[in-house]
């Protein structure tokens, strides 16, 4: 992708943030997450996700903080706006990620399992899923892309680095998964890049950070997770859209920018 200028820059009153110092707050993201999740499970005595209770300790209050966090930095760095809005169109027919997202959420959802579980446990592990979503997608996609930017980097390289970033921030999964965690990473980056599209479709970080939950609670519905099993066929739909997108962007990558006098 090639560079678009012509969109409003942050504020002059916004605050600079080198490389060491985003580096510095993704970390402090990584030990609200990894460190108090385990502090609060093992206080409140949760170690799965099995309950609602479990879900509520294990991950709404650590990612609800993370996501405090997150937009708590943004404001003192007088990044909202930046953070919130996009002014970089695409054309069209990148609308083509989200509609696949959501497509994949709805048939990929394993609506028995959830019924099972109860409507209080579905609402729970809805939000913790949304804290997911809009805590990434804000730290990740909303200050990560514009510390990128404001480092004067083409608009293809701010998508490949700031998707690189959010695959290698995974790789401390490996604390619980072992070498399960590295190819993860690398999906996880791929699902950074469509995010990343579905934030410049979305003019805004609204749209992915809704999507972004809702794939993740898509995932959730059909694993151990939730149905306390192997797992659920239909989860294979959602991991469907990396091939799937992957193939038309790599045919369609040149047009992604719009079209400048």
């Amino acid at each position: 992708m090639s560079s678009v200028e012509g969109s409003r820059s942050p504020r002059a009153t916004a605050r600079k943030v080198s490389y060491a110092v985003f580096a510095a707050i993704v970390v402090g993201y990584l030990l609200i997450i990894q460190g108090g999740g385990l502090l609060v499970a093992r206080l409140a005595g949760e170690a799965d996700f099995f309950t609602t209770r479990g879900v509520f300790f294990g991950m709404i209050v650590p990612l609800g903080v993370a996501l405090g966090f997150t937009y708590g930095v943004a404001a003192y760095l007088g990044w909202l706006r930046p953070v919130l809005r996009d002014d970089r169109p695409t054309r069209s027919w990148v609308r083509v990620v989200p509609i696949v997202f959501i497509l994949a959420i709805a048939l990929g959802i394993d609506y028995s399992a959830l019924a099972e579980k109860g409507w209080v446990y579905v609402v729970v592990l809805l939000i913790a899923t949304q804290f997911v979503g809009w805590g990434e997608e804000g730290m990740f996609r909303g200050i990560g892309v514009t510390v990128l930017r404001r480092h004067g980097l083409t608009e293809g390289r701010v998508a490949l680095w700031s998707s690189v970033i959010f695959g290698a921030v995974h790789l401390t999964n490996v604390v619980g998964h072992g070498l399960s965690a590295l190819p993860q990473a690398v999906m996880v980056s791929l699902a950074g890049y469509f995010f990343y599209l579905i934030r410049r479709v979305g003019r805004g970080n609204v749209a992915n950070s809704i999507i972004h939950g809702l794939f993740d609670f898509s995932l959730l519905s059909g694993s151990a997770v939730v149905a306390d099993q192997a797992g659920y066929p239909g989860t294979l739909l959602p991991v469907l859209v990396y091939p799937v997108l992957a193939i038309i962007l790599l045919v369609k990558r040149h047009d992604i920018e719009p079209v400048t006098a």
